[in-house]
Parts: structure tokens; C-alpha cells; sequence
């Protein structure tokens, strides 16, 4: 075992929020050490950017935060301090222009993560941050923090660090081969952090099925990740909260995922949980054709087709056919399927009753984790003086579309604003 004694202030995460913390910390002249478990930091950032890095939007900042739902008013000075503006401009001081997508998605000119991330690390270390791989942080042993190492002579397995203060960014317990697991839960409810259970955002669902058995093979073997293009969804809420969207998703083993679903996914995940008996009650209703009026469809449905199969007299009438037709007899028993009014209910407004979400290892995100009425208002913990939390591990959500990472960005500069403040008052 070694034990450090330091001056400088610890930073535990290497994701968008500590690095963004460590930045500003060590901006104002204050030694930073930046400790990972991983063997390099940026892991989960440089993934999220391989389709293209979406760093935030471009929509005004009244409609950007209400992206936030409940969490908005709490997140919101934050998010004015540092919001899509700043880090903007924030990527083009690293020498990483962007640019506003046709959906007010805002990415780097050159659609990667990589480079930015790169230049991001260079001007660190040019600011003297000092960085630890291969740390993973296991809580503190007394006032001091507790790591475990790769073994060997010198430390055998765990190094203790008695800083100046700690941000702690680690994350949720999305994607943990990437690092975050969410094992800080029990060190920091051992020092009576409030927390709320962490759960699965921007997530998957499993589907009950017209037999409660989720997807039928066929339909598995033939359509499984194949995309519902230009459908729409609608969904309601627990407490009545209303959802209506046009866009796509994905068909997957189990059931759905993608754009769409993950935009739903807050609602549709508290539904989920207020299924108790978990007898699929929670559900979308999927318009398949939303370009097309509800008389519209009915009167091509009812079109005598004479000879021709129902498959034929819908791909003719309607255009609909491959995963959009086999949806329907997927769900729709051969009566419904021959009832013209019944038919052409469903292709406007289709159920699909949902089990449970994924797992939240397979999720983009997680809600729930330290939460934001037990923090002071620069994001330290009253109950661990000197301690502060930011990004992911924080009590909000957001759908996907530039607010996570935005937020988490904003959250790592006011946790780090909070330590100098706290320093400076000393």
C-alpha cells in the first residue's frame, strides 16, 4: 500500500464531465490529479461518437431545457452558465469547428469524437493535469481516498490519496464495460448521500406479444433489426404526461429500440414500473402510415381486392408491406386482420404493449443516482464536506440529441467552480 499526500486537487472520472472539471480547475491555477479505472480516459465519449459526435443543439435554451423534464429548474444555472453557446465555443478553442445538422443536432465539422478529444488531452496536460489509468477508485478509508491498482512491489494492490478536494465524476451504470458501473452507490449511502435507485434511460424494451411472449420466431428471423421508417408513436404517462412523435425505431430480438423509443423512454419506463402484476399493460400505439388521414386508410383497406392476397391489396392500396405489414400479423389475429374497420384502426394506431425495459448495462443512459435536492448549490456533498459530484451520476435525464452531453459538461464546470469557491473561502 502507498499513501500520498497532496496538495492538488483528485478528479475521479475521465468522461466529459471530470475532464471538463479538471480543465476548469486547473484554468484557475490549482494542481489537478485525474484518476481512471480505465487504461485511457474518454472511453464512453469516443463510442457515443462513432455514428457521428453529437455534442448538443441548437434549439434556444428555454425549449433545450425543458428537455430536462422534472430536473430543468434544478439543472438550469448550470446549463445557463454552460450551454450549447459556450461549448461550442468551448470545441473551436480546441481548434474543432461545428456545425447544425438538418435536426438542429450540432456535431464537429468532421462528424468524429476522436480529434477533439485529442486536443482536449493535449491542452490538459499543457495545463499540468496529472492523470492516473488503471485507478478505480473503492470509496475512502477514513478522511482518505481509496484506489486499486494493477498489483505490484510498490503499491500491492491500493493507494490511498488525501487531497485538497475531490470531484467525483463516475458516471452512471450504462455501457460498464466502459468504466461506469455504479459501484459508487454504496460508498456514498454509507456516508448518507441521498440517492435515488439508478435505472435504465434512453433504453430498449422487451414486448409482451399478442401470446405474452414477447416476438414470434418468424418474425425474430425475418425482421429483427430492421427499421420502422417514418412512423409515429404515442404514449401516455403514469400521472397522464402525454408523448406524440414522428420519427423511427428498430425491431430487435426481444422487442424495440432506437431513436424514437429512446425519446419515449422516460414515460414509457415509469409505466413499465407501474405495471406491477408485469402483465404488459404498459404500451405505444404505433401509426404506421401518419402521413396518410384515418378515412384515407379505411377507404383503401375497404377497396375490394378481388382476387388478390390481403399482402398484395395493402402494399397496393397503402404502400405498406416488409416490416411495416408483418407488425400487423405479428399482433393482430387472422379475424382482425380480415375486419376492414379493425385493420385499418390498427395501421393508425397499432398497441404495443411493453414488459419491461432492457437492462440497464445495454441502455444509452441511466436516470436516478446522487440526487440534486441532497446537494448544495455548487454541487457539494453536505454530508462529505470537500466533495463534489458531477455528469451522469447526478438525479436527471435527458433523451439523446447533444442534452446529455451537455449537461454533463455544464455539471463538471460548476462542481469544479464549487471547489474553488470552497477554496477560496477557506
Amino acid at each position: 500500500m502507498t499513501h500520498h499526500l497532496t496538495p492538488s486537487v483528485a478528479v475521479i472520472g475521465g468522461g466529459p464531465a471530470g475532464l471538463m472539471a479538471a480543465q476548469t480547475l486547473a484554468e484557475s491555477g490549482v494542481q489537478v490529479d485525474l484518476y481512471d479505472s480505465m487504461p485511457s480516459v474518454g472511453r464512453k465519449f469516443l463510442l457515443a461518437g462513432k455514428g457521428g459526435m453529437n455534442l448538443t443543439h441548437s434549439e434556444p435554451l428555454p425549449q433545450f431545457l425543458q428537455r430536462y423534464g422534472q430536473q430543468a429548474g434544478q439543472l438550469a444555472p448550470w446549463l445557463e452558465a454552460f450551454g450549447p453557446d459556450a461549448l461550442r465555443a468551448w470545441a473551436k478553442g480546441l481548434g474543432v469547428d461545428t456545425f447544425v445538422g438538418t435536426s438542429g443536432r450540432v456535431f464537429p465539422t468532421d462528424m468524429k469524437a476522436a480529434p477533439l478529444l485529442r486536443a482536449w488531452m493535449h491542452r490538459l496536460r499543457a495545463l499540468g493535469v496529472r492523470f492516473h489509468m488503471r485507478h478505480r477508485w473503492t470509496g475512502w478509508v477514513g478522511s482518505d481516498l481509496a484506489f486499486e491498482v494493477p498489483n505490484d512491489s510498490s503499491s500491492k494492490g491500493q493507494v490511498l490519496v488525501r487531497s485538497a478536494a475531490t470531484v467525483l465524476a463516475l458516471g452512471g451504470a450504462s455501457w460498464p464495460r466502459l468504466g461506469s458501473d455504479g459501484a459508487w452507490q454504496a460508498w456514498l449511502q454509507a456516508r448518507g448521500v441521498a440517492l435515488s435507485p439508478l435505472q435504465p434511460a434512453n433504453c430498449g424494451f422487451d414486448v409482451w406479444g399478442r401470446n405474452g411472449q414477447g416476438w414470434t420466431p418468424h418474425f425474430v428471423s425475418r425482421y429483427a433489426g430492421q427499421p420502422f421508417k417514418s412512423v409515429s408513436i404515442q404514449c401516455t404517462g403514469p400521472d397522464g404526461e402525454g408523448f406524440q412523435r414522428k420519427g423511427e425505431f428498430v425491431a430487435t430480438e426481444t422487442g424495440v429500440e432506437g431513436s424514437l423509443v429512446y425519446a419515449a423512454s422516460q414515460l414509457l419506463r415509469a409505466r413499465c414500473m407501474a405495471d406491477t402484476a408485469g402483465q404488459g399493460q404498459a404500451c405505444f400505439t404505433l401509426d404506421l402510415l401518419p402521413a396518410m388521414s384515418a378515412d384515407r386508410v379505411l377507404a383503401e383497406v375497404s377497396h375490394p381486392r378481388g382476387a388478390r392476397s390481403l399482402s398484395s391489396h395493402l402494399k397496393s392500396r397503402l404502400k405498406l408491406d416488409g416490416i411495416k405489414a408483418a407488425i400487423l400479423y405479428e399482433l393482430l389475429s387472422a379475424q382482425e386482420m380480415a375486419n376492414p374497420h379493425t385493420l385499418a384502426t390498427a395501421i393508425k394506431a397499432l398497441p404495443v404493449r411493453l414488459l419491461r425495459p432492457r437492462p440497464i448495462a445495454e441502455a444509452i443512459s441511466t436516470a436516478g443516482g446522487v440526487r440534486l435536492d441532497g446537494l448544495s448549490a455548487d454541487l457539494m456533498l453536505p454530508t462529505v464536506p470537500g466533495v463534489f459530484c458531477a455528469g451522469e451520476m447526478l438525479d436527471w435525464e435527458a433523451p439523446t440529441g447533444g442534452y446529455l452531453l451537455t449537461a454533463s459538461f455544464a455539471t463538471g464546470r460548476a462542481a469544479a467552480l464549487g471547489v474553488l469557491g470552497s477554496q477560496n473561502a477557506q
